[in-house]
């Protein structure tokens, strides 16, 4: 069972999110903020294992409430939720903590897919977003918490760092998606992180 979260300022959107999720099995979401501060507040106690967070809420916008939840909640995975895949501020919630992002006029089946793949370890972005979070963290010289990685291991990290999802990078490298996954745990044990952007973050640091 998938524990869900919600963050989101506008009614409508936020019940409709709330039914979609409430009204399908192997999802529950008892946790429903209409703003920054609520989100501040319920999240900690409710322990979701994913955070659909909205961008810009009043008092205090989502990036800020990713920045300030992610250290108390290193396991919960947030996912924004945005108006436009290019917003500046999708850009600068991953680097705050989130995992992913997800278009508000999503259809219902692809945010519960979205859901799915960022509770698994996947990370929902466009690979113009992901190209300005590795180069956010990339330089010429790799830290040394890279050095601990295989080659195999650090092939992967590239891939992650182009917006490649598990399926697409065991295609690219001939192999099953488990043993992507597989490889996957071993670089998050390796660097001690727990999501994709902190991966790029410390392995590829600016």
């Amino acid at each position: 069972m998938i524990k869900v979260a919600i963050a989101e300022d506008v009614e409508d959107i936020r019940s409709g999110l709330h039914l979609i999720i409430s009204s399908t099995e192997g999802f529950v979401c008892d946790c429903v903020c209409k703003n920054g501060s609520e989100a501040l507040d319920m999240i900690p106690v409710y322990k979701p294992h994913v955070v659909l967070m909205d961008i810009n809420m009043p008092y205090i916008n989502g990036v800020e409430v990713v920045r300030r939840l992610k250290p108390q909640l290193p396991d919960t995975q947030f996912m924004m939720c945005t108006v436009y895949d290019e917003d500046e501020h999708v850009f600068d919630s991953l680097k705050a903590g989130a995992s992913g992002y997800i278009l508000k006029k999503t259809p219902p089946a692809k945010l519960l897919e979205a859901i799915s793949d960022i509770y698994k370890g996947g990370s929902p972005m466009s690979s113009t977003i992901a190209r300005k979070v590795l180069n956010s963290f990339n330089d010429s010289h790799v830290q040394q918490p890279v050095d601990s990685l295989s080659v195999r291991e650090k092939e992967i990290l590239q891939l992650l760092g182009k917006g490649m999802q598990y399926k697409m990078i065991a295609d690219a490298l001939s192999l099953s998606t488990e043993t992507v996954r597989t490889h996957i745990r071993n670089i998050y044990e390796k660097l001690q992180v727990h999501t994709r952007t902190e991966a790029l973050r410390k392995a590829y640091k600016s």
